[in-house]
């Protein structure tokens, strides 16, 4: 038989340590096995800490191997972009301002909706 001896009580994760945590599952060929082992946690915990990161709600500081999707600019539409408009498309917004279009999803500009007005109510 084997014991296992872990961590006894509850423990206290900084937001930082939580951060750098994550951005240790985004390197390429890591797995959230791996780094929850490696810091003496369970894997759900981690992964309940990346659905956080993934929500906005926590800060992943840049590691070294890091990969992350790449932006692609594109030329912009003249049908469909007008300088310095809103536009609503089902399930997208479209921003366009000058000659750049940024197209994000709705549940994406709701979130930007509320952290908007959670800095206007700070001010």
């Amino acid at each position: 038989m084997e014991v296992w001896a872990g961590p006894s009580g509850k423990r206290h994760w900084s937001d930082a340590l939580k951060g750098r945590i994550v951005a240790e599952t985004l390197v390429p060929g890591v797995t959230v096995n791996e780094v929850a082992r490696r810091h003496d946690m369970r894997a759900n915990h981690l992964s309940s800490w990346q659905r956080l990161a993934k929500a906005g709600k926590l800060v992943v500081p840049e590691l070294a191997g890091i990969t992350f999707a790449s932006i692609v600019l594109a030329e912009p539409n003249p049908v469909q972009a007008v300088p310095n408009s809103v536009r609503a498309v089902p399930g997208q917004i479209e921003l366009c301002c000058g000659g750049i279009t940024l197209r994000l999803d709705s549940a994406t500009a709701l979130r930007i909706a509320e952290l908007a007005a959670v800095l206007q109510t700070a001010l």
